[in-house]
C-alpha cells in the first residue's frame, strides 16, 4: 500500500492552481479543514470556484478566501455568513465580482456524489418550476417532470477528519462527516487534515468512514479555532 502522509499543511496543498475548483468539507466552519484552507490562502492561489456548503462567518478560511478576493464562484446551498451586516461575499456578489450558483442542499450532496461515481448528471423533481430550473434540460418521467442536474467534481477537495492512518483511511467526528466521504469521492486529489495519525490497524475496519482508495494526502494537524 501507499504511504500517504506529508509533513506540512503546504505539502497538503501542493499543486493547487489558479483557477482551480476547490471542495471543502463541513458544515460552515463546524468540521472544516482551517489548517488546510490557511494553507490554501499563502499559497496565494487566485481565481477560485469554491464548492462549499456556505460562504464562511467571521475567521472561517473560506471567508478569508473570499474577503481576500481569491475566489470567482461559490456553488452552495447558501450564500449568507453569520452575524455580519454585510459580508465579503455579499459585497462582492452584489458588485458583480463573484458569481453565485444556489443549489438545495439535497442536490448538493447529489451533485457530488454523481461527481465521485463517474456519472455527468441525473434528474430530479427538485426545483422544477422554480428559478433554479431556469435554463436547464426538463424530462417527463411516468406523468412527472424533472429537471437534470450536472455532476460537481472538483480539481482538489480538503476535508477534515479525526483519525487517519497512513494509508489513508479516516474516520470523522461530528461536523466532519457532513459532506466528507461524498466529496472525497468528488476530487481529481483529495486531502485530509486529521488530529491524529494513527497505526496500522487501530481504526478497526468496521470504523472507517472513508476507505484511503479515496485519499492521496494526509497530514497531522491541530484543530485551528
Amino acid at each position: 500500500m501507499i504511504d500517504k502522509r506529508v509533513t506540512t499543511a503546504a505539502d497538503a496543498v501542493a499543486g493547487i492552481g489558479d483557477g482551480a475548483t476547490l471542495m471543502v468539507s463541513g458544515f460552515q466552519e463546524a468540521g472544516a479543514p482551517r489548517a488546510l484552507l490557511a494553507a490554501v490562502l499563502e499559497t496565494g492561489v487566485r481565481g477560485l470556484t469554491l464548492v462549499t456548503v456556505g460562504t464562511g462567518s467571521v475567521g472561517s478560511g473560506v471567508y478569508a478566501l473570499i474577503e481576500a478576493r481569491r475566489v470567482v464562484k461559490v456553488i452552495s446551498s447558501s450564500g449568507r455568513g453569520r452575524g455580519q451586516a454585510l459580508t465579503p461575499f455579499e459585497e462582492q456578489w452584489t458588485a458583480g465580482k463573484i458569481e453565485l450558483e444556489l443549489v438545495p442542499q439535497g442536490s448538493f450532496v447529489e451533485r457530488i456524489r454523481a461527481g465521485g461515481a463517474g456519472f455527468p448528471a441525473y434528474y430530479t423533481p427538485v426545483g422544477v418550476g422554480t428559478k433554479l430550473a431556469e435554463g436547464k434540460e426538463t424530462r417527463m418521467f411516468d406523468g412527472r417532470e424533472y429537471v437534470m442536474e450536472t455532476a460537481l467534481k472538483a480539481d482538489m477537495t480538503i476535508l477534515r477528519a479525526d483519525r487517519g492512518d497512513r494509508w489513508g483511511n479516516l474516520r470523522f467526528r461530528g461536523s466532519q462527516g457532513n459532506f466528507g466521504h461524498v466529496m472525497s469521492m468528488a476530487g481529481k486529489v483529495t486531502v485530509a487534515e486529521v488530529r491524529e495519525i494513527v497505526a496500522d490497524g487501530d481504526i478497526a475496519p468496521d470504523d472507517v468512514h472513508t476507505p484511503g482508495i479515496f485519499i492521496n494526502r494526509v497530514v497531522q494537524l491541530p484543530d485551528m479555532r
